[in-house]
């Protein structure tokens, strides 16, 4: 007797998903990281921000904007422009002397030696920022090493450790090397052929320079000054050191209404969210200028 024959297995495939809901599940697990260390990190400092002298402990209790209207109050106007003025400062200064550097490694250091000057460069990247800063005190302070050296060639001693100037030499110090970087890689594609027609069509080198350099490398100098603008906003580690208790900026004012004696935690996320929004829009320009530059575009 013939035994009916038994049902082949089903050699259908399953069915894969839609096409534009594929790039959605490779970003699924980046995104939920995302949301939950950025996202709801800073929807709760919102949230916090809307609460008028909050404290630790107390009920979160959304109720206006008075500590928003508090930041554009007299009183902290100093400390705002004080923040804008080491930001400012230290993306000109950082430009000003990095550009003569990435200038200088990429187009007349030979090609064989340009990786070992750039790493010699931000090789003190390596060391711990601190320690970097504790050296300043070192070097800045009424007996320390400048002002030795300028007692023994017959000058007099500058004062200027605790004080404003001491911080910008701090955070120049410390993100010069993210400037000579980007504008390295920005010089780096520089058309030397444009130079040469600009240097047989008679133009001198100053010339050159602001006509035919600065164009090309355009989008490196607004990327390098924006990176080193965002970074500057938060510092947190040179104005507490080497300026002392005249250089309060945004970042010390929120670390005190969080962690000081203040104890405002609905005033400091207030700041924290002016802050964010101010350092997002940097890093919106950047993005759009860094990928232009990255392309090579000008």
């Amino acid at each position: 007797m013939v035994s009916p024959a038994s049902p082949l297995p089903s050699t259908t495939e399953p069915k894969a998903p839609p096409q534009w809901l594929q790039p959605l599940l490779m970003l699924a697990p980046a995104g939920v990281w995302l949301a939950l260390l950025l996202v709801l990190p800073t929807l709760l400092i919102f949230q916090l921000s809307l609460v008028p002298g909050i404290r630790p402990g107390q009920v979160v209790n959304p109720s206006g904007l008075d500590n928003y209207w508090r930041i554009v109050q007299p009183d902290y106007f100093p400390v705002l422009t004080r923040s804008l003025f080491f930001s400012i400062g230290t993306t000109i200064a950082c430009l000003v002397l990095g550009f003569p550097i990435a200038y200088w490694i990429a187009l007349k250091v030979p090609k064989r030696w340009q990786n070992l000057v750039l790493l010699a460069f931000v090789l003190p990247l390596w060391t711990s920022s601190l320690l970097r800063t504790y050296a300043w005190i070192t070097i800045l302070r009424p007996t320390g090493v400048l002002n030795s050296i300028l007692g023994k060639v017959g000058m007099p001693p500058l004062d200027l450790l605790n004080r404003e100037p001491a911080v910008l030499i701090g955070m120049t110090y410390s993100l010069l090397p993210y400037m000579v970087l980007i504008l390295y890689a920005a010089l780096e594609k520089l058309d030397r052929r444009l130079l040469e027609a600009a240097a047989d069509l008679g133009a001198n080198p100053a010339q050159t320079f602001w006509r035919v350099t600065v164009p090309q490398s355009l989008t490196g100098i607004a990327a390098g000054s924006l990176l080193v603008f965002i970074t500057s906003m938060g510092d947190f580690v040179n104005p507490e050191i080497l300026g002392g208790a005249s250089s309060m900026t945004v970042a010390r004012l929120i670390y005190n209404q969080f962690l000081g004696a203040t104890q405002n935690w609905g005033f400091g996320s207030a700041l924290s969210m002016v802050l964010i929004l101010v350092v997002s829009i940097a890093i919106a320009l950047l993005l759009k200028y860094g990928d232009r530059s990255a392309a090579g575009g000008v």
